[in-house]
């Protein structure tokens, strides 16, 4: 999943990999870093032969990269669709859909004898702006149904499990006031495990949500729901924990959390697995999300219902980490160039493979740098009542051509944004990340790329005072 959210994680654990802290040295510059390089089995074959899924969030678009495919194919059993089956892709209008990117991820699931994972069916976030403005329980009740009904009516079969519900709790174990809490009251839930179970009686639904990997408030909360479904037959067989953490911050109850899910008759599942670090990458960080990549395999490998774990996605070169978390980054087990990092030697050994030391190249700075010369950002509002829209253009000042752009920005009034438009448009707390389509992702030299969004707001809404583009201050005009 893309954006947008934070997860401070509970716990530590410095532990290294023990071959890792025998070979990994300190990064200088230019130095070469040692790391293991696996056998010629694959992570999929390993696996598999652990009776477990691995799999990625998949962006149709990035097939036509022969180093992404190529991981892609080999490494993975199944796949999940990053953006293109959440609600803004696939009803942007109210009963008006759009296949193409669910079908490309479907497509590519069934060609390649992988398993499909569905995201998401119902979620506060990166929902088109016309369900939150149905002011009416009852249309947003028969709005939920009918896009459940046709979403997973049209995979059905083909999906393995869904993420039915994503992201419904707080922190503190309080429900997330969403508009469905809002409007529908703590039995949308219910109701959307109960739709999804009638548009696709095969299929393990799932609730999901991150910050819930060790026991906590929220987890607890979650834990809680679970056994009064299970109590009153409401569907439900799994659980989905999102695990996006900090390198040294798994949870050290991890298994334990789990067990207690899979204790209650759900499969468990990691579901969006990546680990962060302040960047640059060194040798030290590298090693030590190492170390946390195995010890989070060894979980799920040490709980028998835990159906498997997914990273989100295949390289560091996408990865929504660095948008959201200035400053932080690395997260994958593939880096910017596709070279696998010393996390993808240690998930080989804690499956069970088995490595040999040989060296990797150097940690490389991101293929799509700041612009040289500088951007300006013009940000342009509507508002009204509880509403706004916004229009952004971001130029280009400098000399050299932008190839691919994030422009990220904050919000100090508690605005949310709710559908986007020209660009992928997401938000983790007041932070705003806004991600370039697959055909409007360069801006030459003096060029500008537009986009804008809808949003809501408590009655203020101030417009941002700072803005960077790929990680560089812009200038606002």
């Amino acid at each position: 999943m893309i954006d947008r959210r934070t997860h401070p994680g509970r716990g530590r654990r410095r532990t290294l990999v023990g071959l890792l802290t025998a070979t990994a040295l300190a990064m200088i510059a230019g130095a070469v870093v040692p790391a293991l390089a696996s056998s010629a089995t694959t992570l999929k074959d390993l696996a598999e032969a652990k009776g477990k899924e691995i799999g990625f969030a998949l962006d149709p678009n990035r097939l036509s990269e022969s180093a992404y495919r190529n991981i892609a194919d080999t490494e993975f059993n199944l796949v999940v669709a990053e953006n293109a089956m959440k609600w803004d892709a696939t009803e942007p209008a109210r009963g008006s859909f759009n296949w193409n990117g669910a079908d490309q991820v479907a497509n590519y699931a069934t060609s390649g004898g992988k398993k499909l994972y569905g995201h998401t069916l119902v979620w506060h976030s990166q929902l088109p702006g016309w369900v939150s403005n149905l002011s009416s329980p009852a249309e947003l009740r028969t709005a939920m149904v009918d896009h459940i009904s046709a979403v997973a009516g049209r995979y059905r079969g083909r999906v393995t499990a869904w993420d039915v519900v994503n992201e419904a709790f707080n922190d503190d174990g309080s429900r997330r006031s969403s508009v469905f809490q809002q409007r529908l009251g703590n039995g949308y839930i219910e109701e959307a495990f109960r739709a999804a179970r009638a548009a696709d009686p095969t299929a393990k639904l799932c609730i999901n949500d991150y910050s819930t990997d060790g026991i906590n408030n929220k987890s607890t909360a979650i834990y809680s729901l679970v056994q009064d479904f299970k109590a009153r037959g409401v569907p439900i067989d799994c659980v989905g924990f999102q695990a996006h953490l900090i390198v040294g911050q798994v949870p050290a109850n991890m298994q334990q959390n789990l067990q207690r899910f899979a204790d209650l008759g759900v499969d468990v599942r990691i579901t969006e697995l990546d680990i962060r670090m302040q960047t640059p990458a060194d040798a030290t960080k590298l090693a030590n999300q190492a170390a946390d990549y195995r010890r989070v395999f060894q979980v799920c490998l040490a709980v028998a219902r835990c159906a498997g774990v997914t990273v989100w996605g295949i390289t560091d070169r996408y990865s929504w980490v660095p948008g959201t978390f200035p400053g932080q980054g690395a997260a994958l087990i593939w880096d910017d160039n596709y070279q696998r990092k010393p996390a993808y030697d240690a998930v080989t050994e804690a499956l069970g493979g088995i490595v040999t030391p040989t060296p990797t190249p150097t940690v490389t700075s991101p293929t799509t740098p700041p612009p040289v010369g500088g951007c300006r950002v013009s940000y342009t509002p509507n508002t009204w009542n509880t509403g706004f829209t916004a229009n952004v253009t971001v130029a280009n000042l400098g000399t050299t051509t932008v190839n691919g752009w994030i422009l990220t920005f904050g919000f100090t009034a508690g605005q949310q944004v709710t559908s986007g438009w020209n660009a992928t448009v997401t938000q983790s707390g007041g932070q705003v990340t806004a991600q370039n389509m697959s055909w409007n992702g360069t801006i030459p030299p003096n060029g500008s790329q537009s986009f804008g969004f809808q949003g809501t707001h408590s009655g203020t809404n101030p417009s941002p005072t700072s803005y960077a583009l790929n990680g560089n201050p812009c200038t606002i005009g």
